[in-house]
């Protein structure tokens, strides 16, 4: 067993150890851009055959990827992305996370200077729309119940695969049922004149220095889309772990060079997850 076939059957037996964890399988497949990249399926391949799932659910990760970086749980699924998991597996959902970074030998792009990023928005668009294709061609996917989800970076990501402004998006014969976005950035869409494809709904803190509200509330009203902001709340914050805290080596945001604000507010979260888990059940009924 090479190493990294090994990490990964460890990787699945940590989580299939914990009681009340979703466990995963990778899955692999190609990006529209010609690369390999992996995805993580929720739940279990076995019950998903069943076709005992509502709909299913794309969970597109933000700048620091999907895995945890230090601590017990290093390698494994971050707490955030394994507490969705969890919610949506609870809620009767199929849960895909694609990895955008490990294939293409990044775990995080954070500190990575806007414009100088290896892996931007054209290869977080082109991974989405594959996986939506790839959703699609399962026995128990459904092109017309099926929903994107993202926070940050994937919350951008979630515009770019929803923008029927651009024709990749626009030929797509079916649009995902719903985009949910958590802070993206929303400057570039603004720019380039985004046209929303499909509901959008935005999560959005009020007092994000790192991907400001402003611009997403601009964008908002522009096309019509479903707008929520949430007071006394920074970057990150439905993080289900931390506090809030200054990271100054990220050189991007409102202020570059001097750092953005991050972390919970726990008040925030269950809003913002009790209006999640709405929007889900009325667009993937």
């Amino acid at each position: 067993m090479n190493t990294g076939i090994k990490a990964i059957f460890v990787a699945n037996m940590l989580l299939a150890a914990l009681p009340g964890i979703a466990a995963p399988r990778e899955v692999f497949f190609n990006s529209l851009d010609g690369t390999v990249i992996k995805a993580w399926v929720f739940p279990p391949t076995e019950k998903l055959a069943k076709g005992t799932v509502k709909g299913t659910v794309i969970a597109l990760h933000g700048c620091g990827g999907l895995y945890a970086s230090g601590g017990r749980n290093k390698g494994l699924f971050n707490a955030r992305h394994q507490a969705m998991a969890d919610l949506l597996v609870a809620e009767g959902y199929a849960a895909v996370f694609p990895d955008s970074f490990t294939p293409r030998g990044e775990s995080s792009i954070c500190v990575q200077k806007i414009g100088m990023r290896k892996i931007d928005q054209s290869e977080r668009r082109a991974d989405t729309l594959a996986t939506l294709d790839w959703v699609a061609a399962q026995p128990w996917g459904q092109a017309t119940r099926t929903a994107l989800l993202g926070w940050s970076h994937g919350g951008s990501a979630v515009l770019g695969a929803t923008d029927v402004a651009r024709a990749e998006v626009r030929r797509r014969p079916v649009q995902p049922a719903v985009g949910i976005a958590f802070y993206p950035g929303c400057s570039a869409a603004l720019k380039s004149g985004y046209r929303m494809g499909a509901p959008l709904v935005m999560m959005l803190a009020e007092k994000d220095d790192w991907t400001p509200p402003a611009p997403c509330i601009e964008l908002g009203k522009a096309v019509g889309a479903e707008v929520n902001i949430y007071p006394d709340s920074y970057h990150d914050f439905d993080s289900p772990t931390g506090r809030v805290q200054l990271r100054k080596d990220v050189p991007n945001g409102v202020n570059p060079g001097q750092g953005v604000h991050v972390g919970p507010n726990p008040a925030a979260r269950e809003a913002a997850y009790a209006r999640l888990r709405e929007i889900l059940r009325k667009a993937l009924p």
